[in-house]
């Protein structure tokens, strides 16, 4: 699975909010709105389920909501920046979140979703990504940040 693949523009953003719950809200919506999802009360129930078991705040400054759902026929991607970062996503490292990429995929997708999680990881990661995305101005930057080869 590339992540080249998965990636829409209309799926990104620059945060408002600096709260988790709400960060997560707006992204949950950002997919509502660009048709990627159709059920926003059982993708928020899930998605706040699952941070409710563990923080997706894997350090770095970097939050991974991720999710398996009924229906879900391909995976799909919603990713948001945070300027101000947000203090309260309990990250593993303590630090404030600034990257949320959330992922949902079908209940079945186990490879797809593995593969996914691991090449925006391998992505954020490489170069100067982290630096880039901090700058990114607008959901294209992001965009063009992540899909570039």
């Amino acid at each position: 699975m590339e992540l080249k693949n998965v990636l829409k523009k209309n799926c990104m953003c620059i945060l408002q909010s600096t709260d988790k719950n709400e960060a997560l809200m707006e992204l949950i919506r950002l997919l509502v709105e660009s048709g990627e999802i159709h059920d926003i009360e059982k993708t928020k129930e899930q998605i706040l389920y699952r941070e409710n078991l563990m923080s997706t705040g894997i350090g770095l400054g970097v939050g991974i909501p991720h999710v398996r759902i009924e229906n879900i026929d391909h995976p799909i991607m919603a990713i948001g920046v945070s300027p101000d970062g947000i203090d309260n996503y309990e990250s593993i490292d303590d630090d404030n979140v600034w990257l949320l990429v959330m992922i949902i995929a079908g209940e079945e997708q186990h490879k797809e979703y593995i593969m996914l999680m691991s090449s925006i990881l391998s992505k954020i990661k490489s170069g100067t990504t982290i630096e880039d995305l901090q700058e990114a101005a607008s959901a294209e930057e992001i965009f063009n940040i992540l899909a570039e080869e």
